[in-house]
């Protein structure tokens, strides 16, 4: 007996092809797909070195401005009380003038109104800076604007917890105190 193959030698011959075209479409499909894959790893890793990047000139641009802003800041520790040396150094010239009057000086009076004029124009420059003297004598004591060098009795029952004296006056610098009132306080 004899085979199919045997009695249709064409029949094979037509299999053989359409083996031969799968075994082929096999093979460019699994060549494709790590081609896919690798197209696809390729565009993870491109992605990746994109964010990388990012990243670094980020990064980069931080420690940028955290060095631009340190510099800026200690400039202007170095110069933030030249607005204020600028204008004191009128006043300091006037002193350095009633210095020199005091000592060819004969008449009290006119020192004295001279250095009075002076003390006000300092006054006043301060006060245009924003520097505030406290009143303290007479207000109740208050231990976040005062501070309290000592007790006595008060001379009134109407002037116990309150400031009988000032010692030393308190200041305020734009409504913040920079020094506190040095006060004596009934008791």
């Amino acid at each position: 007996m004899s085979t199919a193959a045997e009695q249709n030698p064409q029949e094979q011959e037509n299999i053989q092809p359409e083996n031969t075209e799968a075994t082929e479409s096999t093979a460019t499909e699994q060549a494709e797909q790590p081609n896919g894959e690798a197209t696809a790893t390729e565009g993870g890793a491109s992605e990746a070195d994109e964010l990388r990047d990012k990243y670094l000139r980020l990064h980069a641009e931080f420690d940028n401005f955290r060095r631009r802003t340190s510099k800026e800041r200690l400039e202007l520790f170095k110069t933030a009380n030249q607005e204020l040396m600028v204008a004191l150094i009128p006043v300091l010239d006037d002193l350095e003038r009633a210095q020199t009057a005091m000592k060819d000086a004969q008449d009290v009076n006119a020192v004295r109104e001279g250095v009075e004029l002076v003390f006000s124009k300092f006054q006043n420059l301060l006060q245009q800076k924003g520097l505030k003297a406290m009143d303290a004598v007479g207000q109740p004591f208050d231990a976040d604007v005062h501070e309290a060098i000592t007790q006595i009795p008060a001379p009134s029952e109407e002037m116990k917890g309150k400031v009988i004296d000032q010692v030393e006056k308190g200041y305020y610098l734009n409504d913040k105190v920079v020094r506190f009132a040095k006060v004596v306080i009934g008791a």
